[in-house]
């Protein structure tokens, strides 16, 4: 089945609202491990305003299925994941002050930057992945840096599935193929929710893993994070 990351960086953004310890992320991992998730991930920003670079430190012993970082690879990043060790490292064009991921990677113009990066990682035997718009080309670019992985952004399939276009979720299955025989394992996040995650995976080949946070959370809100975690699994079964 394809494996199901979820994201808590929201988490961290109502427990800093408070500035408290309330949710407590340690033990929300440890909970959404138990409920079923495959793999929690987490995206610090420079300037901290969800997940702090010390809670990368504090989850890394309790994350036991796998821990997937995300972040620009500016030094400090780089250095974190260095110190951290997880199992996969996920590569994503942030500007500073975004307020989310808004586009994937140019790796044609960024390939020597990337391979050098992702090289780094590899030698410490962390899995790398690069996130990615669905074209041909950028897929192509990112099998010339020595990446594991790529992670499709989706928010422009998610935008149309919720218009009624189905076809919208086309480019991702070419985009998928095209990886598969470059010989790249395929991710997906953004923007997929319960609505659409089904179709998603049901269309695009060889999916491995997605990795979902805000519609999880938002979700969890009214049904339960119990409930929504094995409602995902049930899904991408």
């Amino acid at each position: 089945m394809v494996k199901l990351s979820v994201n808590i960086n929201k988490l961290a953004t109502l427990r800093n609202a408070r500035g408290s310890n309330m949710p407590d992320l340690v033990k929300s991992a440890r909970d959404i491990q138990v409920f079923g998730a495959h793999g929690i991930t987490i995206h610090p920003r420079p300037d901290e305003r969800h997940i702090r670079y010390s809670d990368a430190r504090e989850l890394r012993p309790v994350v036991h299925t796998e821990f997937n970082i995300e972040g620009n690879p500016e030094p400090r990043f780089t250095n974190l994941v260095l110190e951290v060790m997880p199992e996969q490292v996920t590569l994503v064009p942030d500007p500073p002050g975004a307020i989310t991921s808004n586009a994937g990677w140019d790796t044609v113009a960024h390939r020597d930057y990337l391979r050098e990066i992702i090289a780094v990682f590899r030698e410490k035997g962390i899995r790398t992945s690069i996130f990615v718009d669905p074209v041909i080309e950028m897929v192509e670019g990112a099998a010339q840096t020595g990446t594991d992985r790529i992670e499709l952004y989706t928010e422009d399939f998610a935008r149309g599935f919720a218009a009624g276009d189905r076809a919208s979720v086309e480019p991702y299955r070419l985009a998928a193929i095209r990886a598969t025989e470059l010989g790249l394992g395929i991710n997906a996040g953004h923007d997929l929710n319960l609505d659409n995650i089904r179709f998603f995976k049901e269309n695009v080949p060889g999916l491995l893993e997605v990795s979902i946070g805000h519609a999880l959370i938002c979700e969890a809100i009214y049904l339960g994070l119990d409930n929504v975690v094995n409602m995902y699994i049930q899904k991408l079964k």
